[in-house]
């Protein structure tokens, strides 16, 4: 597998799996159920993961496959690995608040360096080119032909005036105290990895986040981010954010654009 083989296809997938997660959505009504770790999911969960797992295994069977409604691909472990979560923001899905993506990452030595992004309800494609460059993709978004893209890049935040994102479904007393040590301008909601996104294009300057989260939450967005010429670093220590943990669950972390000065947890 290489990187120009690999963008076309999980540009594709999460295309296809958008499709598939509005038919349901916009259906009059959708079960919910309960998983063992006490999240919902749905039957468009459920759809969307089995079409991007058959299509990656069917595109890239040597490589390690990691995807949030599969618990048993959660046992396995490496440093370099495909990961998915087909529905980011179930919350935001079942609300039909339209803040829910489709995420597809992949991972190498430990750090997310390609990945796709797709808001089906709101219509945003953002993704890494082979080369490692993000760009939103505009146009009536294809599958099977890509359309016009423009690079995007952070902004050239300086402290003196941040736009802040934080979580829509998860915002906590803790998250609104971190926010408070900065100079902010303005703030934003916005749900899934939507949030990286925001950040990447310079429309957010900073989103912290003080709660759960797990890898197949964060890697799409988080190579996205990175690819614009953005930071993820762990809350505590401001160190790096490392993938293929056991269990993958992250610690609290910070997506930023380079030029904030982080204050202390």
């Amino acid at each position: 597998m290489t990187h120009d083989t690999l963008i076309p296809v999980i540009r594709k997938l999460a295309i296809e799996a958008g499709e598939k997660i509005m038919e349901i959505y916009d259906s009059d009504d959708f079960g919910v159920k309960v998983k063992s770790d006490d999240s919902p999911v749905t039957a468009a969960d459920e759809a969307a993961d089995a079409l991007i797992s058959a299509g990656l295994r069917a595109a890239f069977p040597d490589i390690m496959l990691v995807t949030e409604e599969q618990a048993d691909s959660h046992d396995t472990q490496g440093d370099t690995f495909l990961i998915v979560d087909p529905l980011d923001g179930t919350k935001e899905f079942i609300h039909r608040r339209g803040d829910f993506t489709v995420n597809i990452a992949l991972v190498e030595k430990g750090v997310p360096t390609r990945g796709v992004v797709y808001a089906p309800a709101r219509k945003r494609m953002f993704y890494t080119q082979a080369d490692g460059q993000s760009v939103e993709e505009t146009g009536d978004l294809n599958p099977d032909q890509a359309g016009p893209t423009r690079a995007i890049h952070v902004s050239e935040a300086d402290n003196s005036a941040l736009m802040v994102v934080a979580s829509k479904s998860h915002r906590d007393q803790a998250t609104d105290d971190y926010i408070s040590k900065y100079q902010v301008k303005d703030m934003k909601s916005a749900g899934s990895s939507l949030k990286f996104c925001l950040v990447a294009t310079g429309e957010a300057d900073l989103y912290p986040r003080v709660g759960r989260t797990m890898e197949w939450d964060t890697a799409a967005g988080h190579a996205v981010l990175a690819g614009a010429g953005g930071q993820v670093v762990r809350f505590d220590d401001h160190g790096p954010l490392i993938y293929g943990k056991a269990g993958y669950a992250n610690p609290f972390f910070i997506a930023h654009a380079p030029g904030v000065t982080l204050k202390d947890a």
